[in-house]
Parts: C-alpha cells; sequence; structure tokens
C-alpha cells in the first residue's frame, strides 16, 4: 500500500518538479542565468499569485539584516502573518532586533571569497533512517554542516558525524526540543567557537529572543521573558554569530517548492515548511553541493521516529507540516541529482 502511495505522489509531482530541478542543475547560486530563466518559467507555471521576477531575486536572500528591513519592507509584511510576514509584530520589536545585525557579514551564511570553489554542505535532519548509518564521516567531510531541534551528537558521532556549521530553529523548537529529547541526551543546544545559528522568524518571540541573544541579556517580555539566551547560545556569543531567514525567502521557498495542500485546508493558518525543510532549500540557495541526511524517505516506516530514540516509536505528523509532500520533493530532487538524499538501500 505504501509503495503505491509513494509511485501515485511521484507521478503527481514529476510534471511540476521537472522544472524545480532545472533550478540547480548547476551551481546553486541565485545569481546564474538558470536560476533567472527557470524564475520566469515558474512565474508561468505557478498562476498570478507568484510575484514577479525583480521581486524574486530579493527574495532569494536569505537574511534579513539591518540594511534589508525599510519603511517600504513594513508597509508591504505588516499585514502578512508569519513566518511570511510581520502581522501582529511592534514595527520598533522587528527594527531593533534587526539594526543589531548591522554587519555586512550578518546579509550571507559565510563569505564566498574565502570559501571553496565548490562549497559543500550537509543538512543532517534528525530521522531514525541515521541510527547505524555510519555516516558520520562522510558528514563531518562536507565544507559546512547545517542541523536542527534536537540535534544530538554526543553518542552518535559514526552515525550523525560530530560537526556543525549552522544550527536552524524557531525559538519554539528550539526550547521543545531542549524538553522533549533531554532524556536522549539533547540538554543544550550546539555550541561552538565557529557555529552560526539561523533563526526561522516563526512568531515575535523570534526577535525577540535574537535581541536578547546578540546583547547577552535576559528576555525581557514575551512568553519567554526572564530566558537567558547565554544559556542556548554561549556565554560570549557575538552579533556574528547569529542569522534569521528573512519572510520573503520563506515565502519564495513556498511558493516555488513547497505549495502545499494544506494551505487551502482548514489549517492553512498553521502551516509552515518543515525545520529541515527551510534549512534543506536555504542550503541549495546557498552552497554548491548539497546533501541530505535524516530527511523522510520512502521507507520511513522501517525507521524509529529519530536516530537518537532509546525506545523504537513511530515517525509523528503534525498539521503544521506537510511531511508526505517534502519526502516527495526530496526524493525527485535526488533522482535527477539536484541533491543527494541519503534513503539507506
Amino acid at each position: 500500500m505504501i509503495q503505491r502511495l509513494w509511485m501515485y505522489m511521484l507521478v503527481v509531482g514529476a510534471a511540476s518538479l521537472a522544472l524545480t530541478a532545472l533550478l540547480y542543475a548547476g551551481q546553486f547560486s541565485p545569481d546564474t542565468a538558470a536560476t533567472r530563466s527557470v524564475d520566469r518559467l515558474f512565474g508561468d507555471a505557478q498562476g498570478p499569485d507568484v510575484p514577479g521576477e525583480d521581486e524574486l531575486r530579493k527574495q532569494q536572500e536569505e537574511v534579513e539584516w539591518a540594511s534589508s528591513f525599510n519603511q517600504s519592507d513594513w508597509d508591504r509584511l505588516r499585514d502578512i502573518t508569519p513566518p511570511y510576514g510581520w502581522y501582529g509584530m511592534p514595527y520598533e520589536a522587528v527594527r531593533s532586533a534587526l539594526a543589531l545585525l548591522s554587519s555586512v557579514s550578518s546579509s550571507t551564511l559565510f563569505d564566498r571569497r574565502t570559501s571553496p570553489e565548490c562549497v559543500t554542505c550537509a543538512v543532517v535532519g534528525n530521522g531514525g533512517i541515521l541510527r547505524g548509518s555510519k555516516q558520520g564521516s562522510a558528514i563531518d567531510a562536507h565544507h559546512y554542516v547545517f542541523r536542527l531541534n534536537g540535534a544530538i551528537t554526543k553518542g552518535f558521532e559514526e552515525d550523525v558525524g560530530s560537526k556543525t556549521s549552522f544550527y536552524g530553529f524557531t525559538t519554539n523548537s528550539m526550547k521543545n526540543s531542549l524538553r522533549a529529547y533531554r532524556k536522549d541526551g539533547f540538554t543544550q543546544t550546539p555550541q561552538s567557537q565557529e557555529l552560526k545559528y539561523i533563526f526561522i522568524p516563526a512568531e515575535l518571540r523570534d526577535y525577540v529572543m535574537l535581541k536578547a541573544a546578540i546583547q547577552r541579556s535576559s528576555v525581557p517580555s514575551g512568553e519567554d521573558k526572564g530566558d537567558r539566551p547565554t544559556e542556548y547560545f554561549g556565554t560570549k556569543p557575538s552579533v556574528e554569530k547569529f542569522r534569521i531567514l528573512h519572510p520573503d525567502f520563506i515565502t519564495y521557498v513556498v511558493k516555488r517548492f513547497l505549495k502545499s495542500r494544506q494551505l487551502k485546508s482548514e489549517f492553512r493558518h498553521l502551516y509552515i515548511p518543515s525545520t529541515g525543510a527551510l534549512m534543506l532549500f536555504t542550503a541549495l540557495h546557498t552552497c554548491d553541493q548539497v546533501s541530505a541526511y535524516g530527511f523522510i524517505t520512502r521507507n520511513y516506516d522501517d525507521f524509529s521516529d529519530h536516530y537518537f530514540d532509546s525506545q523504537w516509536r513511530p515517525l509523528q505528523f503534525f498539521a503544521n507540516h506537510d511531511l508526505m509532500m517534502e519526502a516527495r520533493i526530496w526524493e525527485i530532487l535526488h533522482l535527477r541529482g539536484v541533491l543527494k538524499l541519503y534513503r539507506r538501500r
């Protein structure tokens, strides 16, 4: 039954995703001629709700920082719900947080001028497919390694590696992971001198936490009032360690690649791509070669939910994500050579 379901999903998605694959036929840079031409193709294919090419050029800027915030953007995004905009957020809360990201380094994930000509990235999810996989060395061999949420490495180095270059999260997913997976060994978020943190702006608390982290102060208000960010990000985190995804980039990813049917369901107000999906598309738009480990695959029911589970548990599905759609996309992008998906065959 599951095999037939997967075949159906692959057939349904193949036509539209064939264009998606072309976007990454060469270097995964938003400035290539291939990207510009395929943007036009997607604009024609997706319909009038997709922004024009000039706006999409801007939407492919993955992160927001001081110079990316202005009055016109505020006017455009203030009535759009997070993570696609700033609806319900005070102007000053957003402005003051982004104003702290004033260094040019805050506008990119890494400096291309000092990076290898062909940058390789591994994005490591937490799927049970990695337990016993012995992929640790292969993961750590990449120039950059992205991890997310309950990213436990201690005790699992042989399977998942130990290197972490970027840690992606929402404040909610980070704190939930610390609570839910503490018994499994996730007692603190990844911390190292070279590591950078990527906030996903799912709600106001992400901007509030970001500001407090940069200022090394307690969270002054909101759901996380009294939290000490130094417990999450180390005692002396510099501003250069922090990034936050741009709402326009998340909109771009959803409209072009992750346009779930849930957007037309009763749960449309809840829908957001998974943290892993957003980190994977961030890597695809930044790195030259991308490998995905620990993501959902067609044989997901052969494995526990997480590689660090002490007892086997089935994969959990939630109304705010569309994991099956994401799984179909990873499969097709792998088959077309866009990324390398670890499938444990």
